[in-house]
C-alpha cells in the first residue's frame, strides 16, 4: 500500500511539472506575440511609409510648371486618383492625382511657385499596398538633401498616427495638425482689412494671367467673388473688385486728397516673371527668328460665302451655325493635297549638315485662340477626314477648353500647318510668324464691306478679307505660295466648286 501511494504521488508530481512547463511555454509564446504586435504598432515603423511624391514628367520636354492651386493641405487624407493639385505648363494646365492611399504630410510649394519635374511635390504617409515599380519610383529621389528633410519632417510627426499597417481607413480626426506645416497665407498688404474672410471651396480657381492681375492690384484672390465655371475668378471679377475697392478708398480719403499742397503719387516700376504660356511663347518665337519668312497677301471675296452661310444658318440653333473659319480650314486642307510642301516639317536636328523635309500624311491644322492666359494653339487632327459641320464642332470644343485652361498636351501638339484668325479681333493684313518645324502659316484678317465695280461697271457692295501667308523661304518659293493662295481664294469665292472635291 505504501509503495502504491508513493507511485501515485510521483505520477501526480510529474503531471504537475508537465503542466507548469506547458504554462510557461504558452506564456512565453503570448509574450512573444505581444512584443511582435507592439513592434508592429510602434510609430517608428511608420517612418518607412512616409515618402516624397515626385512631380512626374508631363511630356513635351517640360522641366518645370507653375502650381496653380492645391486641393489638399497637410493632414488631409487622400485616396488613389484623388486630385492633389493643378499645375500650369507653358502649354496647358494639368491636374496631378495621387497614386496611393495615405495622409499628406508636407507641401513643397506655395501657389504660383514653379515646381520642378522629378523633384518632390508632397510628402505622403502611404497606407496601402504598393507595387514594386511604385516602390522603386518612391525610393529613387535624386535630391538627397530633400530626402533628409523629408525624414526629419517625418520624425517630428511619426508619433501622431499610432495605427496598424492594414488600417487603410484610419481616421485622423484626433490628430492635431501641426501649425508649422500649414501652407503660409499670402503676405498682407497695407490696404488689406484685418478681418479675414473664410475661404470658399473654389475661391482659388484662376488662370495664371488672372493671378498676376490680382498681384498687380495687391488683392487676395479669396476675397474676390468668381463668376466663372466652378467659381473660377475671371479678369472681369478682378477688375470689378479693384474698382469697388478704389471707390471705397477714394470716398474715405477725399478730404485729404483735395488739399492742393499734397504731391501726386508717382507710379512705381514693378518686375514680374513671365507666365508659363508667355515663357513657352518666348522660347518658340526666339526659335522662329532663325526662319527667313516670305510674306504673301491676297484679297478674297466673302460675298458668296456669306450668302451661303446665311441660308444654312437660317432657323438653326446658335450652336449649329457655321462661321467662316471651318470653311476656310477645309479649303486649306483641300489645297494642301495639291501643294503638300506646305504641309511638311523641316527637320534640321537629325542631321544638321543635311536637313530634310518630312511630308506629313495627315492635315493637323492648329488654330490660334486668344485665351485668358495668353495665345494658345490647339490642333484639329485629321482635317482631311472632317466635314465642315464637324470642323465647326471641333473648333468650338477646343476654343472652350482653351478659354477654361483645360487643354491637354495632346490637344496642343502635332500641328502640320497653322491658321490664325486675327480678324475675330480686328485688323486687315497681318504678318504671321511660322512655328518651327512647320514651314507655313495663314493669317486671316477682318472681313469688311467695300465699294467695288460689278460685271457691267455698276457700283456694288463687296465683302472682302485679306489672307496673309508666311512661308519658310529656305524650302518654299514665292510662286509655290502664290499658287496655293490662289487655289484657296477660288475655293472660298466659289464654295460650290469646293463641294465637288469633298469626300
Amino acid at each position: 500500500m505504501k509503495i502504491f501511494a508513493r507511485r501515485e504521488a510521483s505520477r501526480l508530481l510529474s503531471q504537475s511539472n508537465t503542466f507548469t512547463r506547458t504554462r510557461v511555454s504558452i506564456s512565453s509564446q503570448a509574450n512573444t506575440c505581444l512584443r511582435e504586435q507592439r513592434r508592429a504598432l510602434h510609430g517608428s515603423r511608420r517612418l518607412l511609409d512616409v515618402k516624397p511624391y515626385l512631380l512626374a514628367d508631363i511630356g513635351e520636354g517640360i522641366t518645370e510648371c507653375q502650381v496653380i492651386q492645391w486641393f489638399v493641405k497637410p493632414g488631409a487624407r487622400v485616396e488613389q486618383f484623388d486630385p492633389i493639385c493643378e499645375v500650369q505648363s507653358d502649354k496647358a494646365s494639368v491636374e496631378i492625382t495621387s497614386r496611393f492611399d495615405g495622409v499628406i504630410k508636407k507641401l513643397y510649394y506655395e501657389p504660383d511657385d514653379m515646381a520642378k519635374v522629378g523633384k518632390p511635390l508632397v510628402d505622403i504617409d502611404i497606407q496601402s499596398e504598393i507595387s514594386e515599380a511604385d516602390a522603386a519610383l518612391l525610393n529613387d529621389v535624386p535630391d538627397k538633401e530633400t530626402k533628409q528633410n523629408a525624414e526629419a519632417q517625418t520624425e517630428s510627426q511619426g508619433q501622431e498616427l499610432e495605427v496598424g499597417r492594414n488600417d487603410t481607413k484610419a481616421s485622423i480626426g484626433d490628430t492635431p495638425l501641426p501649425e508649422q506645416a500649414s501652407p503660409l497665407p499670402p503676405n498682407p498688404t497695407k490696404d488689406e482689412p484685418k478681418s479675414q474672410r473664410e475661404p470658399r471651396k473654389h475661391a482659388s480657381l484662376a488662370t495664371p494671367a488672372v493671378r498676376h492681375l490680382v498681384k498687380e492690384h495687391r488683392l487676395r484672390i479669396e476675397d474676390i467673388d468668381g463668376t466663372g465655371k466652378e467659381g473660377r475668378v475671371l479678369k472681369e471679377d478682378v477688375q470689378r473688385h479693384a474698382e469697388a475697392a478704389k471707390q471705397a478708398t477714394t470716398t474715405t480719403s477725399q478730404p485729404t486728397a483735395s488739399a492742393p499742397h499734397l504731391a501726386q503719387r508717382q507710379a512705381e516700376d514693378r518686375t514680374q516673371p513671365l507666365t508659363p504660356v508667355q515663357s513657352g511663347m518666348f522660347k518658340q518665337m526666339t526659335k522662329s527668328l532663325s526662319i527667313p519668312h516670305f510674306l504673301y497677301t491676297d484679297v478674297v471675296d466673302f460675298s458668296g460665302l456669306t450668302s451661303l452661310r446665311k441660308k444654312y444658318n437660317n432657323g438653326r440653333e446658335k450652336t449649329e451655325r457655321i462661321t467662316p473659319l471651318p470653311v476656310i480650314i477645309k479649303t486649306v486642307s483641300l489645297t494642301l493635297q495639291q501643294y503638300p510642301l506646305l504641309n511638311a516639317h523641316l527637320d534640321t536636328t537629325t542631321n544638321p549638315d543635311k536637313p530634310q523635309i518630312v511630308f506629313k500624311g495627315s492635315h493637323n491644322i492648329g488654330i490660334a485662340v486668344d485665351s485668358p492666359s495668353g495665345l494658345l494653339v490647339p490642333v484639329i487632327k485629321n482635317v482631311q477626314n472632317h466635314s465642315i459641320a464637324s470642323l465647326s464642332q471641333e473648333i468650338t470644343r477646343l476654343a472652350t477648353l482653351a478659354r477654361n485652361g483645360k487643354l491637354t498636351s495632346a490637344d496642343l501638339t502635332g500641328a502640320t500647318f497653322t491658321v490664325s484668325n486675327i480678324g475675330s479681333i480686328g485688323g486687315t493684313a497681318v504678318a504671321p510668324v511660322i512655328s518651327a518645324p512647320q514651314v507655313g502659316i495663314l493669317g486671316i484678317g477682318k472681313a469688311r464691306v467695300v465699294p467695288a465695280l460689278g460685271e457691267h461697271g455698276e457700283l456694288v457692295k463687296r465683302e472682302e478679307c485679306v489672307f496673309s501667308w508666311s512661308a519658310d523661304h529656305r524650302v518654299v518659293d514665292g510662286a509655290y505660295v502664290a499658287r496655293a493662295a490662289d487655289e484657296v481664294r477660288k475655293y472660298v469665292e466659289g464654295v460650290e466648286t469646293m463641294l465637288m472635291r469633298m469626300r
